[in-house]
């Protein structure tokens, strides 16, 4: 099993990676799918898209920006092209266009506020997260269709390929990588023969893919855009957009701290890093993935704070990006990353499990210390629900980020105490995970329909 620690770490937008970057990704590929279908056949009056969205995507859609993504995609945007961009420029100038023009000059109609619909029923057997698009011609007949599945952290799979394995999360076996474990198991087992860090190993995968200096080049580039969103989010004040008037605090609490550095312990410098980067999530700005943009702050808050207040080097900021991804790959492959899917679990839960697993490493963890670190950190984050309020990845989500930074170096340094033996396996805890999100109340997974989503209307 083999997924790649730029696969897995995107550079994108906020504010969700299953509701804004999958669907913009998905809306893209069926472009180019039109495009194609085009320009090998004979139309003659202007042919229309249609996009329906269904299950959690239909549910908190509109609150996660789904519409806006599916727009941008649908223009021939992708979550990288406009991580940069002034989106609410750029979407002010989409949004009233009502068709597209592909390479190929043809027009085709295309409203955001027509064509983008809202289906109330039952989700697709599949998964939560799915949507379909459809070319239609002059009359309304269906001439080209895609179902299309975000099966969280900006993945996306289609129909087909979801009927083609045995669940949303599993990945198939790469016979070029040379230490391919698909369970922490086996991933320690190849350790001890090997003699190698959980990173080494890793680092030997992706080299089976790509040079070394394009893996560097490729760590350097997600760990420069996870400083530079967490420090724009230090810098940013004001209001999140959405409609629940939510202040920004992460600016406030760290001109405190760097006011009075020695009234600050740790659990504060992480809580303004993890607050900082969700702010930017939730304000739809760059993000990366990591694993998705829900959780987006808890990686960023434990690394930021280990090379700004432990002196962590280049080297180190590398080794840690590949053990927590090592880590990512094992929930992705053996459970699933999708709020809608697990809950919050999968999300924040994973996140706080690849920054324990990181930091343990960076700090002289061995193997099986760094296991341990990720099944403390992933156990304590069991049976946590997916529950924004409005729908919006602000309430709870930000402050539990920050929260997931701060169980991620207490379960790093628990595990760092001990020998690596423990009784509760990674493997044992990623099951349990999974049970318990298959067992879940679809009200508390990312529907907004139950739990602190209600509370608050209630009150």
């Amino acid at each position: 099993m083999f997924i790649s620690t730029l696969d897995l770490f995107k550079i994108g937008i906020g504010p969700s990676s299953s509701h804004t970057m999958g669907p913009m990704v998905a809306a893209r590929d069926f472009r180019l799918q039109v495009e194609e279908y085009l320009s090998r056949s004979d139309i003659t009056a202007t042919p229309s898209i249609r996009c329906t969205l269904k299950g959690s995507l239909s549910a908190t859609g509109r609150g996660h920006a789904t519409d806006r993504a599916v727009t941008l995609g649908m223009h021939g945007y992708s979550p990288v092209d406009v991580a940069q961009e002034n989106l609410e420029t750029l979407v002010n100038h989409l949004w009233d266009r009502t068709r597209i023009t592909p390479d190929n000059g043809q027009e085709i109609l295309f409203s955001p506020q027509r064509d983008i619909l809202f289906d109330p029923g039952p989700p697709l057997t599949e998964h939560p997260n799915g949507m379909t698009f459809e070319l239609l011609d002059g009359q309304g007949k269906i001439l080209l269709s895609q179902t299309s599945f975000s099966i969280g952290g900006g993945f996306v799979r289609t129909l087909e390929e979801m009927h083609g394995g045995a669940s949303p999360g599993m990945t198939k076996p790469d016979p070029r990588v040379p230490f391919g474990f698909d369970s922490a198991a086996v991933m320690l087992e190849m350790a001890a023969k090997s003699g190698l860090s959980i990173a080494e190993m890793k680092r030997q995968n992706e080299l089976a893919t790509r040079t070394e200096p394009e893996l560097d080049a490729g760590l350097d580039q997600i760990w420069n855009a996870m400083r530079r969103c967490t420090e724009q989010g230090l810098e940013a004040g004001g209001t999140l957009p959405g409609g629940l008037n939510t202040p920004r605090r992460a600016k406030h609490l760290i001109q405190r701290l760097r006011a009075a550095p020695a009234g600050g312990n740790p659990n504060d410098w992480l809580c303004a890093y993890a607050m900082a980067v969700n702010e930017e999530n939730a304000a739809g700005h760059m993000v990366v993935t990591a694993p998705t943009n829900g959780a987006a702050g808890v990686i960023p808050a434990t690394l930021y704070h280990f090379v700004e207040h432990q002196g962590g080097t280049r080297d180190q900021v590398r080794t840690f990006l590949l053990t927590a991804s090592a880590i990512g790959g094992l929930v992705k492959h053996r459970s699933s990353i999708s709020g809608a899917e697990v809950g919050c679990q999968g999300e924040v839960g994973t996140a706080a499990a690849m920054a324990a697993a990181g930091l343990c490493a960076v700090r002289g963890g061995t193997p099986g210390q760094v296991e341990h670190a990720a099944e403390i950190a992933l156990e304590h984050h069991l049976g946590m629900t997916c529950d924004p309020v409005h729908g919006l990845v602000q309430v709870p989500c930000i402050e539990r980020n920050a929260f997931g930074a701060i169980k991620a170096a207490a379960a790093a340094s628990l595990a760092l105490h001990g020998s690596g033996d423990h009784l509760m396996s990674l493997d044992q805890c990623i099951a349990a995970m999974k049970q318990t999100g298959e067992e879940m109340s679809v009200k508390f997974k990312e529907t907004s329909t139950g739990g602190l989503a209600v509370a608050m209307i209630e009150c």
